[in-house]
């Protein structure tokens, strides 16, 4: 199962790209006008060009400043997310071992079964554990049969519909989990 790309390094250095080209931009602007303040003083201010110099200056400074603003939010923002991810993976990483005590799996099954739930396919599981596919099928049978489901799917959503009804909260326990499901 392939892993996802730093989406966050990919969004973050165009931005910070664009900053640095803005000010840059507002550095040239901003020593062209005192350049000119210099010798002629305040009234090169109302020079027509260097007015126009001015209006870019803020305009790029403004800029700079909304584009920083918005980059500190997108950051503490992912920040909140990836920590709301985390409570979420611990939260079924327990339901999880809750459910695998209850059914009675051995170690491999456990281990079967997390691969199982993390979406990976028979092949996979059998390279990953150097096991043979056939033998990743009888734990699977094992697995589907202790836990009173009939496939992965069930197993997938005995753990999620759990999940969604426990508390994501460090050290609340969820409510116990059932063995069978319906339908």
């Amino acid at each position: 199962m392939a892993t996802r790309p730093n989406l966050t390094a990919t969004r973050i250095w165009p931005l910070l790209l664009l900053i640095g080209i803005q000010c840059l931009c507002t550095e040239v602007f901003v020593r062209d006008v005192w350049a000119d303040f210099v010798p002629k003083g305040w009234s090169a201010i109302t020079n027509p060009g260097n007015l126009s110099e001015i209006a870019a200056i803020t305009g790029l400074m403004l800029g700079v400043l909304f584009e920083a603003a918005v980059l500190w939010r997108l950051l503490h923002q992912q920040a909140r997310m990836q920590q709301s991810l985390g409570v979420a993976a611990g939260a079924l990483a327990e339901l999880m071992q809750g459910y695998f005590h209850t059914w009675g799996l051995t170690p491999t099954e456990q281990d079967v079964a997390t691969f199982t739930i993390k979406g990976y396919s028979i092949a996979e599981i059998a390279r990953l554990r150097g096991s043979a596919e056939g033998t990743i099928k009888t734990h699977l049978n094992a697995i589907y049969r202790k836990s009173g489901v009939a496939g992965r799917s069930q197993l997938v959503s005995v753990l999620i519909e759990d999940l969604l009804q426990a508390p994501l909260l460090p050290g609340a326990v969820p409510h116990a989990p059932q063995a069978t499901l319906v339908g």
